[in-house]
């Protein structure tokens, strides 16, 4: 089996990084968690763990690179399935063991988990889009748009951070069990699925980035995001009076939307104002290489007058018509 071919190696030192610190924080939660003997044995589990993603880890990036057409797109989305599909098994065990434990709980601990990943998680999808340079985008426009549409990414994966730390966090009142735990799982499969679609759009689209091809990201972020975080902290707000939700969210949640449903209203007014441009002889774009032809088209000595004089008015006629 062939190796991917090189890849930026500061982009891969960089996610390199990010993902052994993240891991190694969540191992020293882990560890601390238990007490006496046991803390041997959960250090050596978390250790032989550690070891068998990063095996598992190399051996998949291999099978990417040689099956994908694009080992780069391909080796970025497999890493972060398989980055968030570990982080958060072990997040799970550590915000069990918090709501396990008997003594008094320690706010700055439970802050600084959710700081870290707060920061780390955005930081490795950053360096996974950067790790492909968009070569193929010249334009500036394009490439703001792009960045555009990262931004707004982020600030979802934050925003999904947001509902996930309320869980582990100093509270004053808990939730039923049932409500956490669907919370949980469901802010898990945001964050495996989310950045994968969002890393594939971008990638597919090469040098035909165009607004109506690249609409899965968000439609899935205006539903799953936009309006299901907004009818959670809603919920948890007035129906259970938690004292921990995010004013900030919900407010950005909602200019979310008002900005997705004009874009949206833009976009329909642009496909209408361009349906109506189509005459009898079909879109306006299909006459304009023969507009450019006959501006260019000079009589030679073997035409006669009259087709000369019919050659130099055909520009103004097809105005006249257009």
């Amino acid at each position: 089996m062939a190796p991917p071919p090189p890849t930026n190696k500061p982009h891969v030192c960089m996610s390199a990084i990010v993902i052994v610190s993240t891991m190694a924080a969540l191992d020293v939660y882990l560890v601390e968690q238990n007490l006496g003997p046991q803390k041997i044995g959960v250090c050596i589990m978390v250790l032989v763990g550690d070891l068998c993603f990063l095996i598992v880890l190399r051996y998949v990036a291999v099978w990417v690179g040689a099956e994908v057409k694009t080992a780069q797109r391909g080796y970025a989305m497999i890493l972060w399935f398989l980055y968030v599909f570990v982080l958060e098994i072990k997040l799970y065990f550590i915000y069990q063991n918090y709501k396990a434990d008997r003594r008094a709980p320690d706010p700055l601990a439970r802050k600084t988990l959710t700081l870290l990943l707060s920061v780390c998680i955005p930081s490795l999808f950053v360096i996974l889009v950067a790790t492909d340079h968009m070569a193929h985008l010249t334009a500036f426009r394009k490439k703001e748009d792009l960045r555009n549409r990262l931004f707004w990414v982020v600030i979802d994966l934050l925003d999904v951070l947001d509902i996930q730390a309320s869980l582990w966090e100093p509270q004053k009142k808990g939730l039923p069990l049932w409500v956490e735990g669907l919370m949980f799982f469901y802010c898990y499969i945001l964050l495996l699925v989310l950045p994968c679609v969002a890393l594939s759009e971008v990638s597919l689209q090469g040098e035909g980035i165009v607004p109506h091809r690249m609409v899965v990201y968000p439609l899935l972020s205006l539903l799953t995001v936009n309006l299901a975080t907004l009818l959670v902290r809603g919920g948890n707000l007035l129906w259970f009076h938690d004292p921990r939700v995010s004013t900030v969210f919900l407010g950005k949640n909602i200019l979310a939307i008002a900005v997705k449903l004009v874009t949206a209203l833009q976009y329909q007014r642009q496909r209408a104002g361009s349906e109506l441009g189509r005459g009898p002889l079909g879109p306006v774009d299909a006459l304009a290489p023969s507009l450019s032809l006959s501006h260019m088209h000079t009589p030679t000595h073997t035409q006669s007058g009259t087709e000369a004089s019919e050659d130099a008015l055909r520009p103004s006629f097809i105005s006249q018509e257009l």
